[in-house]
C-alpha cells in the first residue's frame, strides 16, 4: 500500500507490478498499481451533498488501474556521496502511460536522485 501525493483523486494505492522487473520497487520506478481509496475534496462530497464538483476534480475511482512513479520509501536509500536517505512512509504519483502526470499538484516533499 502507497500513499498518493497527488491531486489526481486517488488517496492510497495497491502496487499490483513492478515494470522495472525486480523484486522491490525503489524510488523513481514506473509501477502498476490499484486505486484501493479516493480522496474526498470540499464538503459537497459527503451523503446529501453535491457531488457534481468532486466528481469533476478526482480523476481517478476506487478500483482503477493506472501507472505510477515511486517517490518515497521507508527502505534507506544510500545516495552516491554517502547521505542516507530514508521516509516515514511509501508514497507514488500516479501518471499517464505517455509519463506525463495526472494531477496538477504534489501535496508532499519527494526525493530527486
Amino acid at each position: 500500500m502507497l500513499n498518493c501525493i497527488d491531486n489526481s483523486g486517488a488517496s492510497i494505492v495497491e502496487c499490483v507490478a513492478n515494470l522495472r522487473m525486480k523484486r522491490h520497487a525503489k524510488i523513481g520506478d514506473r509501477i502498476i498499481v490499484v486505486v484501493q481509496k479516493q480522496r474526498n475534496f470540499g464538503e459537497g462530497s459527503g451523503p446529501g451533498g453535491s457531488s457534481a464538483s468532486t466528481a469533476a476534480a478526482n480523476k481517478v475511482r476506487r478500483g482503477d488501474i493506472r501507472h505510477a512513479i515511486v517517490v518515497r520509501t521507508k527502505k534507506k536509500l544510500q545516495r552516491k556521496d554517502g547521505m542516507v536517505v530514508r521516509f516515514d512512509d511509501n508514497a507514488c504519483v500516479l501518471i499517464n502511460k505517455a509519463g506525463e502526470p495526472l494531477g496538477t499538484r504534489l501535496t508532499s516533499e519527494f526525493h530527486f536522485i
